[in-house]
C-alpha cells in the first residue's frame, strides 16, 4: 500500500482545494491529510482564517477524499508524520516547488500543479473589503498602518489629521489627506482613532452618529458619564465601538490569562506592572511633544490592563502619586498608583521620561508568574514556585506586536455584527474611571 500525506489550512474549502486532494490522492492508495492548527497558523503570520480548526477539519472530511485527517501543530511534526504513519509520498501545491526538497531523506517528495485563479486569500479578500480612515497626528500611527497591509480585506484610504509632520511618506500619500474629520467620515466604513484623548468623545460620537464602525485606542474618553453615552449609542446605532491597547491580542498574554483562572498560581494577592520610556529633555515642549500622548494615557491603559483583567475593577481605594514635566502641570511624566482591593492589592509604575524594569509580576499563594521587560510585548512568561523543579516557561511568537490581531478581531466584530472583545466594557470603563480621576486630580499627590 502505497502511503500519501500532504498538508493544509483549507480555510474556506474551495474547488483548487478539492483538485490538489484528488491528485494528491492518485498518487497512492492512502490519502493522510494534515490540517494545521490555528496557533501553528498564528506562528507561519497566517491570522485571517474565516474558519475554525474543527470547521476546516469537517470541510475536508466532507469531501470523502482524505482515508484519514490529522493535525499539524508545529514546525518540524511533518517528519515525524512520515515516520509514524509510514509515509511513501509527501506532496503539495507547485508553489511550494523546492521548500520541501529535504524531506526526500524520508520518502519521495511530489510536488502537484495548483489549479489557476482561485485561492483562498483571494475570497477572504473578496469576503472583506472594510476601508478605514486613521484619525491623529502620532507616529504610532505609521507602525499601525503597516500592519494593516497584513490583514487581507483591510483597505486603509485615508487619514484626518491636524499636523502631518510625523506620518510617514505612505499615509501622506493615501487618497484621502484631510483636516475636516466629516470629510473622512463620508468616505470609509470604519475609522482607527489615535488623536489626543481629550478628542476621542466628540470624534467617536460623531462616527457612531455617521454610521461607522471604531476602534479607539484607550481611554476612550476621559469622563464616565461620556463612556456610557458612547456605549449605548454604538448599541443603538448598532456599530462596534472597540478599545484597542495591543497587548490584549498577544497569544501569550491571553494563554497568562488562562492559566491564571486554572488557578495555577492559587489565589491572586498581587499584581505589579511597570512601563516606561525615555525621552530627551529637549523635546519636552516642542511640537513633537504636543503630538504625543501624555505618560498617564501612553502608559496608564496598558498598566491597568493586567490588573483590572485579573483583579476586577471593584477596589476600595486608590492612591496616586504623580510628578510632573512642566512647571504649570499640564504633563505628568511620572506615576505611581496603588489600587486596594478587599483581599489583594495591585501597583502600576509608568512613566515617559523616567526609566525602570518593564516587567508584570503576579503573586499568587501557591507561585508567581514572572514576564520579563518589555512585559506589554508579550511573547514569553515563566510560573515559578518554592520548588524550582516545578517551575514552567511558556513561548508565544508575536508578531507586529499584537496590532495586527487586534485588526482581525475588530473586523471579525465588524462582519459577525457582534463584539468579540478582549477588553471588557468594565475594563474599558474602569481605565476611563482612574483618568477621569487623575483629570479631576482626584486620590492625587504631586511629588
Amino acid at each position: 500500500m502505497v502511503r500519501v500525506i500532504t498538508y493544509g489550512t483549507y480555510d474556506v474549502l474551495h474547488y483548487g482545494h478539492i483538485k490538489l486532494l484528488e491528485r494528491a490522492k492518485e498518487l497512492g492508495d492512502y490519502l493522510i491529510v494534515g490540517v494545521t492548527s490555528d496557533d501553528y497558523d498564528k506562528t507561519r503570520g497566517k491570522i485571517n482564517n474565516q474558519q475554525s480548526l474543527m470547521e476546516r477539519i469537517a470541510a475536508v472530511k466532507a469531501t470523502g477524499i482524505a482515508d484519514e485527517v490529522i493535525v499539524e501543530e508545529y514546525e518540524g511534526q511533518k517528519i515525524e508524520d512520515i515516520r509514524k504513519y509510514g509515509v511513501d509520498i509527501f506532496t503539495v501545491g507547485s508553489d511550494w516547488i523546492g521548500y520541501f526538497d529535504y524531506l526526500n531523506e524520508f520518502c519521495n517528495v511530489v510536488y502537484l500543479p495548483r489549479t489557476l485563479g482561485v485561492s483562498s486569500s483571494e475570497i477572504r479578500e473578496s469576503r472583506r473589503s472594510i476601508s478605514l480612515g486613521l484619525v491623529g497626528e502620532s507616529s504610532f500611527l505609521n507602525k499601525f498602518y503597516k500592519e494593516c497591509d497584513v490583514v487581507n480585506g483591510l483597505n486603509v484610504v485615508g487619514i484626518c489629521a491636524q499636523d502631518e509632520r510625523y506620518l510617514s511618506e505612505e499615509i501622506r500619500g493615501l487618497p484621502i489627506l484631510t483636516d475636516d474629520y466629516s470629510k473622512l467620515l463620508e468616505k470609509v466604513d470604519a475609522v482607527y482613532i489615535r488623536s489626543q484623548p481629550n478628542q476621542h468623545y466628540r470624534q467617536i460620537k460623531e462616527a457612531i452618529l455617521a454610521g461607522k464602525h471604531i476602534l479607539c485606542e484607550a481611554p476612550r474618553s476621559l469622563i464616565e458619564k461620556q463612556w456610557d453615552e458612547l456605549s449605548l449609542l454604538a448599541q443603538a446605532h448598532e456599530v462596534i465601538l472597540m478599545d484597542a491597547v495591543k497587548t490584549a491580542y498577544a497569544t501569550a498574554y491571553a494563554r497568562l490569562l488562562l492559566l491564571l483562572k486554572c488557578g495555577k498560581i492559587g489565589e491572586v494577592v498581587s499584581v505589579d506592572s511597570t512601563c516606561t520610556s525615555l525621552i530627551s529633555e529637549d523635546i519636552v515642549g516642542s511640537d513633537a511633544f504636543k503630538c504625543s500622548w501624555d505618560n498617564i494615557y501612553e502608559w496608564g491603559p496598558t498598566a491597568l490592563l493586567p490588573v483590572f483583567q485579573i483583579l476586577g475593577t471593584e477596589y476600595k481605594e486608590v492612591k496616586i502619586a504623580v510628578r510632573y514635566a512642566d512647571k504649570k502641570q499640564k504633563h505628568d511624566m511620572f506615576v505611581k498608583m496603588n489600587l486596594l482591593y478587599p483581599s489583594a492589592v495591585a501597583s502600576i509604575k509608568i512613566g515617559n521620561g523616567v526609566k525602570s524594569e518593564g516587567e508584570l509580576i503576579i503573586s499568587g499563594t501557591k507561585g508567581y508568574i514572572y514576564v520579563p521587560a518589555p512585559w506589554w510585548k508579550t511573547d514569553y512568561f515563566e510560573i515559578r514556585y518554592e520548588d524550582q523543579a516545578l517551575n514552567r516557561r511558556y513561548f508565544y511568537q508575536l508578531d507586529g506586536e499584537g496590532i495586527r490581531y487586534e485588526l482581525v478581531s475588530f473586523i471579525k466584530s465588524i462582519e459577525e455584527k457582534k463584539n468579540h472583545l478582549e477588553i471588557s466594557s468594565k475594563v474599558s470603563k474602569g481605565i476611563t474611571k482612574i483618568m477621569e480621576k487623575f483629570v479631576n486630580k482626584e486620590d492625587l499627590s504631586i511629588i
